[in-house]
């Protein structure tokens, strides 16, 4: 099983910009982020596929973040940019074995254990 290393959490002011990453073991997946609020289900974020040539974004995320793929280090970078305090929550980076983007939980095989990031007005 792939081991994901997830970093750059941390706590920003509404407005701001966080870049989290993600590493992956081994060989290749296509990649993706969830996120987890208080009380919430884990929600689908965005997603990469294994090229790097195709992506897609939750939509409470569109037009603020993006996702990107250095495919030399493994990994992977969600680039969130105009912070919501909504968007507070634990954020998850998953890999799949396969090629395509994917946007469901079900699909994917391995999680990493998650980074905190918070939103403060």
């Amino acid at each position: 099983q792939v081991q994901l290393v997830e970093s750059g959490g941390g706590s920003v002011q509404v407005g701001g910009s966080l870049r989290l990453s993600c590493a992956a073991s081994g060989s290749q997946y296509a990649m993706g982020w969830f996120r987890q609020g208080p009380g919430t289900e884990r929600e689908f974020v965005a997603a990469i596929n294994l090229s790097g040539g195709s992506t897609a974004y939750g939509d409470s995320v569109k037009g603020r973040f993006t996702i990107s793929r250095d495919s030399a280090k493994n990994t992977v970078y969600p680039q969130m940019n105009k912070l919501k305090p909504e968007d507070t929550a634990v954020y998850y980076c998953a890999a799949r074995r396969g090629y395509n983007v994917r946007t469901s939980r079900s699909d994917y095989d391995s999680w990493g254990q998650g980074t905190q990031v918070t939103v403060s007005s």
